[in-house]
């Protein structure tokens, strides 16, 4: 893997070294926060394929985003993952409102997961920016990730909405946080995934609250991954 140029060089670290296993579930639960958006979830539920085989599709969709973090927008292979991406935008239902917030979820979620330091955060608005201008779509809200942050909770605010399709998607990819849990624990996946989801989650897929014990449990075994 060819070295990332100096603008996403910590971002790159952060998620592929320093802290992968958070990048990861990061990104799980970035792509997670689209379903809640009626439109793509109808488009993801369309296909078929994410339910018939969430396991394949949630790596495929990480395997993709890591490859682009790491070998850079401008590459050989981030070319093709950017065309793959522009494709998507081409669908009906997906206008640039909605691809701004799925790439949001992408760089957003993951430094967030991961505890990111400033120069991480930085970087990681550079990586945006640098994807959305090879998208041709309107730049990030702001030049820092806190202003992308702020855009994404307004988009959420307007669009998150209940939805069959979204709830199909979350009932797919719950038992994927099994493999987060020591064996013994892998039955409770779903209400461990659920512990994970923040309120607006919760109420767009129509989840109890899990209880304070499972939510701190939940918390602790996040704390202890890298």
């Amino acid at each position: 893997m060819n070295p990332p140029p100096p603008a996403r060089d910590a971002f790159a670290a952060l998620v592929l070294h320093r802290r992968p296993q958070r990048a990861r579930v990061g990104l799980t639960l970035g792509f997670v926060r689209t379903f809640a958006v009626p439109e793509i979830a109808e488009v993801l539920a369309g296909t078929g394929r994410l339910a018939a085989a969430p396991k394949a599709r949630a790596k495929a969709t990480g395997a993709m985003m890591f490859a682009l973090i790491g070998h850079g927008v401008d590459s050989p292979a981030g070319r093709g993952i950017v065309a793959e991406l522009a494709a998507m935008h081409r669908i009906p239902g997906v206008d640039e409102e909605v691809m701004r917030y799925v790439l949001a979820c992408f760089t957003v979620c993951p430094v967030e997961s991961a505890a990111a330091t400033p120069a991480e955060r930085e970087a990681a608005a550079a990586f945006a920016a640098e994807l959305a201008a090879a998208l041709r779509l309107p730049p990030p809200a702001g030049p820092t990730l806190a202003e992308t942050a702020a855009w994404m909770r307004e988009f959420e605010a307007a669009r998150f909405a209940p939805s069959e399709a979204g709830r199909r998607l979350w009932d797919a990819v719950a038992p994927l946080f099994a493999a987060r849990l020591p064996g013994p624990l892998a039955r409770h996946a779903p209400a461990f995934a659920a512990a994970l989801l923040d309120a607006p989650l919760r109420t767009a897929f129509a989840v109890p609250r899990p209880p304070l014990p499972l939510r701190a449990a939940a918390r602790l075994a996040f704390r202890l991954t890298r």
